[in-house]
């Protein structure tokens, strides 16, 4: 499966990275994202609650929950056994990788150098995070890396928001990008999923070019 093939499974283009940690919220969260087009979500092994939250909302019809910050091979049958349909990690980790494909589950790694890059190209890889985006060069940084690697598509984590999506949206090799201001915690702790919906609704507006 290519990065844009994950792109598709997911439903749109931008892939909300969420830090949860609370599971009776996680049904009420993800129907906030349907609510507004997003139809994905990138849980990250961040919390200590964070596999019953992927558990339970993997339980809501018309969603597509992966598990972000994977960084062990034990934690890809931990999240998978709670339902994750996808694995991000933060770098790239041959043992990781070697899991999910024994489990047929997609893996996006991340990277940010180019020998990170060929590392992965050597597995197999042709879909990768970049990791973190803005601290690491931002856009600019992902539109070279596409010169010696135009076979190559990432998605860009860390730093991105309503003001430099665009910029990364915009790259020809970049599928998808993932962003953690469509979930803010501060939200989540005071119940208000219809502003999350409202983030939602930016979100697939910018991807799809509508805003």
């Amino acid at each position: 499966m290519t990065t844009a093939g994950i792109a598709s499974q997911v439903g749109g283009r931008v892939i909300p990275v969420v830090v949860i940690d609370e599971p009776t919220i996680a049904g009420p969260l993800a129907n906030a994202l349907l609510a507004g087009g997003i139809r994905c979500a990138e849980v990250t092994l961040r919390t200590p609650s964070a596999v019953d939250c992927i558990r339970a909302m993997s339980k809501v019809p018309g969603i597509v929950v992966g598990a972000g910050t994977v960084t062990d091979a034990d934690q890809v049958d931990q999240v998978v056994d709670a339902g994750a349909q996808f694995v991000v990690s933060p770098g790239l980790s041959e043992r990781v990788v070697r899991r999910c494909r024994e489990l047929s589950v997609p893996i996006v790694p991340g990277v940010v150098t180019a020998t990170e890059v060929m590392a992965a190209l050597d597995l197999g890889l042709v879909e990768l995070k970049f990791f973190p985006a803005e601290s690491s060069g931002g856009s600019p940084a992902v539109s070279a890396l596409g010169g010696p690697f135009p076979h190559v598509t990432f998605v860009p984590t860390g730093g991105i928001g309503l003001g430099n999506a665009k910029q990364y949206l915009s790259l020809p090799n970049v599928a998808a990008i993932g962003g953690s201001w469509i979930t803010p915690l501060a939200m989540q702790a005071a119940g208000d999923f219809a502003g999350i919906t409202r983030l939602a609704t930016q979100a697939t507006a910018l991807a799809t070019g509508e805003d």
